[in-house]
């Protein structure tokens, strides 16, 4: 049988890395063992860069290089020969809320931002055993806003609160992440998340 798109055993591209899967829970951790970032309804997407060269791939390895002209031009301008970052492509609403139906549009997948939140590569040194808080430090001094990617910023506090905000904001909902945890591909509980009730996807 051939295997499908999606098909988990089919061979991924040299160079991808399976992304962090996040276990989906009732209720956010409590404690000050996590911090909690905005879950945004997009494309979740493994961003590289080589020198010039740059490959967008979605969570199971399709590339999306050419749907996301913008974020890749974000990508290549990075100061850094090469990179491995994890993050979401999305399209903000003025509002400021992620509007998924844009993002599957030719002109929104043009004008997508690319939400960067974890890194685990940079100048060919891996990066994915090194405590979150880390890999977050070094993620941020790579990114300079420029509209086509942006540093998923993270809250702390305690997670019943944080998710209560995010749900009365009306965004899609948090993850939650665990101060410490090394990166692990596929499902893991060094992340979790948790989703909104009332949201609707526009």
């Amino acid at each position: 049988m051939t295997p499908s798109l999606y098909d988990p055993r089919r061979s991924k591209p040299a160079g991808f890395i399976l992304p962090a899967q996040p276990a989906l829970v009732a209720r956010p951790p409590t404690g000050p063992d996590w911090i909690h970032e905005v879950k945004h309804d997009g494309y979740r997407l493994i961003a590289r860069k080589q020198a010039e060269r740059v490959t967008l791939w979605t969570r199971h390895g399709t590339d999306f290089t050419d749907r996301l002209p913008r974020i890749a031009e974000a990508v290549r301008s990075l100061p850094v020969e090469s990179a491995l970052i994890d993050g979401e492509a999305v399209v903000f609403r003025p509002d400021g809320h992620s509007d998924f139906a844009a993002l599957r549009t030719k002109g929104g997948g043009e004008s997508a931002t690319f939400v960067a939140f974890d890194v685990l590569n940079v100048e060919g040194e891996d990066f994915r055993k090194l405590p979150l808080e880390v890999r977050r430090a070094e993620l941020e001094a790579l990114i300079e806003p420029d509209g086509g990617i942006m540093f998923s910023e993270a809250i702390e506090g305690d997670g019943a609160l944080v998710f209560a905000k995010a749900c009365e904001l009306g965004v899609e909902g948090i993850v939650s992440k665990r101060l410490g945890g090394a990166y692990l591909s596929g499902p893991c509980r060094n992340w979790l998340k948790v989703k909104n009730p009332a949201f609707a996807r526009g």
